[in-house]
């Protein structure tokens, strides 16, 4: 048992818990971060203990996800949103075009906003169907001349995700990983730039990770606006500007305690199991619906209904007086929704669905 009090589950689909002991590890190291006797966060941005938790970082994560050298790893603030508008800039020339893969609301606002610079296609648009499944992209969808291609890996709001990530050689393939970046093994050679935001497998929100082939740097050619401009942060080693300093140390200690647990591959086979629980629970009531198809569920965010709509208040009041948090789907879509990133132990999950089984006897 933890020295600090037990805390609750937390399924907040982001800013989503972080691991206990990086939270303990923290807490010992806030106020005199190895013996400078200040925190990491009031130290310079181009002092010797930063520019160590910053070498540290990129290093372990490059390793836990076996990035090739060819591939440039950067910190940027901003968040993912910020990417929606830094890809179009800095990968599409004046007039070029690039596909998009329309799964969901956070790929819709991506297509959106490039279109806001250049005149984008859509290959594919899962609404009519609600985006329960994501499709099978190939080749062949390629539209000629396309810059890249654009895909969600995973669906933070609607439970889905490519089980399998797309062959695609014609363009770049480019992917938001937001919500499962380090969750699975991926080839990150398929990929001309994956980008994340921080606060689902990472650390803290207001942090996001670029991975991306060196040879896509300065591709356009435009002159993109200073904090967006990639070739001119990866030259500035993430550090034009100060850089989201206690952040960027809260994602060294997430990807030790990753390193420390097994690495990707270990917490693959964690997350699978977590997921399968529930999921199986799911196949086995009426009393709730996963909308999701089979083929295409999250394993991160796992989308549920009541059958019931109006018990749905109910649901969630009695889950957070069992210390189940954040169950509530997005605003957008409603509906339940539980995520079970790297972070969340199996006891959380097991305790979910003990609650769910009572709350269907109860009712």
């Amino acid at each position: 048992m933890s020295k600090f009090e037990r805390r609750i589950y937390n399924f907040c689909a982001g800013p989503a818990m972080l691991p206990t002991p990086v939270m303990e590890k923290a807490a010992s190291e806030f106020l005199n971060y190895r013996g400078s006797g200040m925190s990491i966060m009031e130290d310079s941005h181009r002092g010797k203990l930063f520019e160590e938790v910053l070498d540290t970082s990129l290093s372990l994560l490059r390793e836990l996800l076996s990035v090739p050298e060819n591939y440039e790893i950067m910190f940027l603030s901003g968040g993912a949103s910020l990417h929606f508008s830094a890809l179009p800039l800095n990968l599409l020339k004046d007039g070029e075009s690039a596909d998009f893969a329309v799964t969901g609301i956070w790929a819709k606002k991506a297509m959106e906003e490039a279109l806001r610079f250049n005149p984008v296609k859509k290959i594919y648009d899962g609404e009519d169907h609600k985006y329960t499944e994501s499709p099978e992209l190939n080749d062949s969808m390629v539209n000629p001349g396309a810059a890249y291609v654009y895909i969600t890996s995973n669906n933070t709001l609607l439970g889905t995700r490519y089980t399998t990530i797309p062959n695609i050689t014609k363009a770049p393939l480019i992917a938001d990983m937001t919500s499962e970046i380090l969750s699975r093994k991926i080839d990150v050679s398929k990929f001309g730039a994956i980008f994340a935001g921080a606060q689902k497998n990472i650390g803290p929100s207001g942090l996001s990770v670029l991975i991306i082939r060196k040879d896509l740097l300065g591709r356009s050619g435009r002159t993109v606006p200073i904090l967006m401009d990639y070739a001119l942060t990866a030259k500035n080693k993430s550090m034009y500007n100060t850089p989201p300093t206690y952040s960027i140390y809260m994602a060294k200690l997430v990807f030790e305690w990753l390193k420390d647990l097994g690495g990707v591959e270990k917490i693959e086979k964690i997350n699978e199991e977590k997921a399968k629980i529930l999921y199986d629970y799911l196949e086995t009531t009426s009393f709730y619906n996963a909308p999701v198809k089979p083929n295409s569920r999250s394993v991160m965010n796992v989308v549920f209904t009541l059958q019931d709509k109006n018990l749905e208040s109910k649901f969630l009041a009695g889950a957070e007086e069992r210390g189940l948090h954040g169950l509530e789907g997005h605003r957008l879509v409603g509906g339940l929704r539980a995520s079970i990133y790297n972070s969340m132990p199996k006891e959380g999950v097991i305790a979910l669905v003990d609650y769910m089984k009572e709350f269907e006897k109860k009712v």
